[in-house]
């Protein structure tokens, strides 16, 4: 912990709370620093109930009680008032919409049932809310355990970002999740008293995601953990969150299996409509923090440590796409155009997993496990994957994404479902002329 004399009072009486729970012992010298200031955000909120008179905390123009706001911006956001268009949200974000994202996310993970959980943070997209995980509990010498490959933006945050280290399990063996992999870099891991992991799943940059006997077994590992007098957070990063295409895949995150189990277990589900609700440039994420035994102020305490990140960062996220957000899961005619696109997105995956299953002998090209999401990737075995992209990008058209020097990258998402035959037997050919 910081010196006493550099943390502020407010901060103190966070870590005061949060002292006999999981999170207090994992938060970083940041994190214990970190709160949410009683100045003008707390101080305004005070004033719309009890401004009756006037109120003039906010640094907003106002008449006749509304914000203002222009003609021109009022014609693109007709069906939005102008509080809705226009107002500062709070640094938390809207309130019936974090409301009704859990409300979500109890009715897509029935095994959380009543389970205690903190109500969802909104974060400006995804990617702030893995940033403001690492702000509260990572730091220099501290790991984060995730799978190998990975998203090239974890060791962005992680490590230019926060000083902190990101270390690698093998995510499979063979056809499926290498469970005993993860079980050893577990083991090795709680020799230091305490893991912090992320879990993402439908993975990127492979798509996939574990059976529900895979499923199992992690999270038996996790309890096994925590039971043994391990402190076990985990991230669950659900950004493609129930684009599933195979029966045997477990449909629920691990957070509904987590949240709940142990005290020495603190789940974090990282989510939001981004991919879920096809609406990637809303920028608008959720944190849901759950572990067993903590308690309404805990996790209170909690939220004002990451608010205190939001705060000090971008204060809050953009109103407006709050707004259209709400409208939107109460939209009748959300959750079946949502069921067509993702059976698009299934029949998309179909060609591919066809084209792959009668290319498994390929000299050069071997795809990783996939049954779900945007994309999948393959091991490039006798050539340089940024070496075959760029060929097949600057000869052929095609754009795909160098992983690591072995792993390449196809968004099977992005490419009309006429063209993905031709395409993946262009890649194939293309590494197979490489290698001649």
């Amino acid at each position: 912990m910081a010196n006493n004399q550099r943390i502020n009072p407010l901060a103190e009486e966070l870590n005061a709370i949060l002292a006999p729970t999981i999170a207090g012992r994992l938060l970083s010298d940041l994190g214990t620093r970190l709160y949410f200031p009683k100045g003008i955000i707390a101080q305004s909120g005070e004033a719309k109930i009890h401004g009756k008179t006037a109120n003039a905390t906010i640094g907003m123009a106002v008449k006749d009680g509304k914000p203002v706001v222009l003609s021109p911006l009022k014609d693109h956001f007709p069906t939005l008032s102008a509080g809705e268009a226009v107002a500062y949200a709070p640094t938390a974000g809207n309130d019936d919409l974090r409301k009704r994202w859990l409300q979500a996310i109890r009715e897509k993970n029935p095994t959380l049932g009543s389970a205690e959980v903190s109500v969802p943070v909104l974060v400006p997209g995804l990617t702030a809310g893995i940033s403001y995980l690492a702000d509260l509990f990572l730091g220099e010498e501290i790991v984060l355990l995730t799978g190998a490959p990975a998203w090239d933006n974890y060791v962005l945050i992680v490590e230019a970002r926060r000083n902190a280290t990101l270390t690698g399990f093998p995510v499979f063996k063979e056809d499926g999740f290498d469970v005993e992999g993860f079980r050893a870099a577990v083991k090795k891991e709680a020799q230091k008293g305490a893991i912090r992991m992320l879990l993402n799943f439908p993975q990127n940059p492979s798509g996939y995601t574990p059976t529900k006997e895979e499923a199992r077994a992690i999270i038996g590992i996790i309890q096994e953990t925590a039971e043994a007098g391990t402190d076990v957070m985990v991230w669950c990063d659900d950004a493609y969150f129930g684009l599933d295409y195979e029966d045997n895949i477990e449909r629920q995150s691990l957070f509904a299996w987590l949240a709940n189990a142990h005290e020495r277990i603190l789940a974090v589900k990282i989510d939001g409509p981004t991919k879920e609700d096809y609406v990637w440039g809303l920028r608008t994420g959720f944190l849901t923090f759950g572990s067993k035994g903590m308690n309404t102020a805990q996790y209170d305490a909690l939220v004002k440590k990451l608010m205190g990140a939001i705060r000090s960062s971008v204060s809050c996220a953009a109103t407006p796409s709050q707004s259209v957000m709400l409208k939107l899961m109460d939209d009748p005619r959300t959750e079946g155009e949502k069921e067509v696109l993702r059976k698009l997105l299934e029949e998309r995956y179909r060609v591919v997993r066809k084209f792959i299953d009668t290319h498994k002998q390929h000299p050069v090209l071997k795809a990783l496990p996939f049954n779900s999401g945007y994309f999948m990737s393959m091991e490039c075995r006798g050539v340089g994957a940024e070496a075959l992209r760029v060929k097949l990008l600057h000869e052929h058209g095609i754009g795909t994404i160098a992983i690591d020097a072995n792993h390449l990258r196809v968004a099977f998402s992005s490419v009309d479902t006429e063209k993905l035959e031709s395409v993946f037997r262009q890649i194939f050919a293309t590494a197979e002329e490489m290698v001649k």
